[in-house]
């Protein structure tokens, strides 16, 4: 994310971003963790941020949409049963079901094979979702 890499380089810590900025911490938390999404925060937090990191808000804002944009094209529009087995993997992430485990080897299975038998999706597309997904690492 790069609000995290430009608070990286100006020696920023998200305490410290928060005090001087006058950004809230919990909304800090919320951009950082990506619960909030940049794109879509108020003129006045954008413009607190890119003030104090020394950065304009074009920068933060294009990278927010440009990740908006990669999620949707590599989340929606999938082979069938590779989009069944992500969208039930989701739904169970948001109702703590007990078949999680179930629902994560249907969704591991259904991307080697998109990627490796179908040729559906690409190495870096496949690599996309098991990272978001299977790994839980940040993309």
């Amino acid at each position: 994310m790069l609000l995290k890499e430009l608070m990286k380089e100006a020696g920023f810590s998200q305490y410290r971003l928060a005090v001087e900025s006058g950004v809230p911490h919990a909304t800090l938390s919320g951009l950082l963790t990506g619960k909030t999404k940049i794109e879509r925060c108020e003129s006045g937090t954008l413009y607190k941020l890119t003030k104090t990191l020394g950065v304009s808000m074009e920068i933060l804002v294009e990278d927010g949409i440009r990740r908006t944009e990669r999620e949707k094209s590599y989340e929606y529009g999938l082979p069938g049963y590779l989009q069944h087995d992500l969208d039930m993997y989701k739904e169970g992430l948001k109702t703590h079901s007990n078949l999680l485990d179930c629902y994560w080897g249907e969704l591991y299975g259904s991307i080697n094979s998109a990627e490796i038998d179908d040729g559906a999706i690409t190495a870096e597309h496949a690599n996309y979702l098991r990272n978001k997904f299977l790994w839980g690492k940040e993309v």
